[in-house]
C-alpha cells in the first residue's frame, strides 16, 4: 500500500512541477503579501503621523488677541485673517486654507467639508478653543476675586488606561493571516482540478484505473499531493510576511512603540493551523472536483467555494469576534479565529486542539466520500 501511495504521490507531484500555472500559484499569490503588508503601513503611517503643515492653516473671520495668537503659535497654527465671510469661503474652497473659524459674538463656528484633512484640522482647532476657553475662564474668575486654582481644579482626573497592542499591528496580522487563507484556497483548487476534473477528461484515469492499485491508494496519493501544495503554499507566504514585516518595522513610524512581531510560539501556531487547513481545504477540493465532467466544470464549481472559504476570515476581522469551543469546531471559522487569536498573541491550546480534532473528522469523512466516488463508474465515466 504504502509503495503504491508512494508511486502516484511521485507522478502528482512531477505533473504539478510541469505544470506552470500549478506553480504559479504556489509562488506568485504569496508574493503579493509583502505588497499588502507594506502598501497597507505606507497608508496607515501617512494617517497616523500627517505632518502638521499639511492641515495648519486655519481661517478666521476676526482678528486674533494677542493671546490667541499665542495659543496659535504654541499649537503650531496658521492664522489666516480674511474678515470678509464671502471671501473666506472663497479662499477655503480654492485649497488656500484648510478650515475656517466665523464668530458672531460669543459663539464661534467651525467650518469646512468632511475628509481626512478636515478632520485633522478639526482636532486642532477643538484644541485651540479648549486652551482659550481655559483662558478666558480663568480671566473671568480673577477679574470677580475668585481663586481660579481651586475652581479649575475642583475635581481631579487621573487616567489608568492598560495600553493595549498597536491596532494596526493587530489589523495587519489578521489581514495577513486571512490572505494566507486565501493563498492556500487557491493554491489547493487547480491541482485538485487538475489531478480528478483534468484526469478524467484527457482520459488517463481509466488507464490509471486499470493498474494494480486500489482507489484508496490512488485517492490518498492525489490527496497528499494536493495537500503538499496547498503547504508550500502556505508556508511560503508565512515566510514571505515575516520578511513583510520586518521591513515593515525598520520603515514606518507606526511600528516603532509597538513593532510587528510574530513569537517563536506563535510562528509554531502558524504552521500548525496552516497544515490543518491546507489538508482541509484539499480533501474538500477533490472531493468537489471529483464530480465534475470537465476541468472547466470543475472549475466553475470550485469558485464560489473559494469564496465561501475564505468569507469567515473576512468576518472576522471585521467584527469583534472570539474564540470559543464551539467555534473552534466550526470549520473555517476556528482557522480565522485561531489566526485572530494568533495575531493578538493569546491562543488557548484547548481551541487549537479541538480545530485539529474537528479538521482530523472532517478529512475522514471526505475521504470516505471521495473513495466511494473512485469506486463508482457512473461517477468517474459519466459524460
Amino acid at each position: 500500500m504504502k509503495s503504491n501511495v508512494k508511486k502516484i504521490l511521485k507522478k502528482e507531484i512531477r505533473e504539478t512541477l510541469r505544470d506552470k500555472k500549478s506553480l504559479s500559484m504556489m509562488i506568485v499569490i504569496p508574493l503579493l503579501i509583502p505588497l499588502i503588508v507594506i502598501g497597507f503601513s505606507a497608508f496607515f503611517d501617512m494617517s497616523v503621523n500627517k505632518d502638521i503643515i499639511e492641515y495648519n492653516k486655519i481661517g478666521f473671520s476676526y482678528q486674533l488677541s494677542e493671546e490667541e495668537n499665542l495659543i496659535a503659535k504654541e499649537l503650531e497654527i496658521e492664522p489666516v485673517i480674511i474678515e470678509d465671510v464671502n471671501d473666506l469661503k472663497q479662499a477655503y474652497d480654492n485649497g488656500e486654507i484648510d478650515l475656517y473659524v466665523i464668530k458672531e459674538n460669543n459663539k464661534y463656528t467651525i467650518n469646512g467639508v468632511s475628509n481626512e484633512t478636515t478632520a485633522y484640522a478639526s482636532t486642532l482647532v477643538q484644541s485651540y478653543f479648549e486652551v482659550y476657553k481655559q483662558y478666558l475662564q480663568i480671566e473671568y474668575l480673577e477679574n470677580n476675586n475668585i481663586n481660579s486654582e481651586v475652581v479649575m481644579n475642583i475635581i481631579t482626573l487621573e487616567e489608568n488606561i492598560i495600553e493595549e497592542e498597536n491596532f494596526y499591528v493587530t489589523y495587519m496580522l489578521g489581514y495577513v493571516f486571512t490572505f494566507i487563507i486565501m493563498a492556500i484556497t487557491v493554491a489547493a483548487t487547480y491541482p485538485s482540478t487538475d489531478t480528478t476534473a483534468g484526469e478524467k477528461e484527457r482520459g488517463t484515469l481509466e488507464t490509471l484505473l486499470t493498474f494494480p492499485i486500489s482507489s484508496r491508494d490512488i485517492i490518498v496519493g492525489k490527496f497528499l499531493s494536493v495537500s503538499l501544495s496547498s503547504i508550500v503554499t502556505g508556508l511560503i507566504s508565512l515566510l514571505f510576511a515575516l520578511i513583510s514585516f520586518s521591513i515593515s518595522n525598520n520603515m514606518f513610524e507606526m511600528y516603532k512603540e509597538a513593532p510587528l512581531i510574530v513569537t517563536p510560539l506563535c510562528f509554531v501556531y502558524s504552521i500548525v493551523v496552516i497544515i490543518a487547513y491546507s489538508l482541509l481545504i484539499s480533501g474538500l477540493c477533490i472531493a468537489i472536483s471529483s464530480k465534475a465532467k470537465t476541468f472547466k466544470e470543475a472549475q466553475s464549481t470550485l469558485t464560489p467555494f473559494t469564496f465561501l472559504a475564505v468569507f469567515p476570515g473576512l468576518i472576522v476581522t471585521m467584527v469583534e469576534l472570539n474564540s470559543s469551543v464551539v467555534t473552534s469546531i466550526i470549520p473555517f471559522l476556528n482557522f480565522s479565529l485561531l489566526f485572530n487569536d494568533i495575531a493578538a498573541g493569546n491562543v488557548n491550546i484547548l481551541h487549537l486542539v479541538l480545530m485539529i480534532v474537528s479538521t482530523i473528522l472532517i478529512i475522514t469523512l471526505v475521504f470516505k466520500i471521495i473513495v466511494k466516488q473512485y469506486k463508482s463508474e457512473q461517477v468517474l465515466f459519466s459524460s
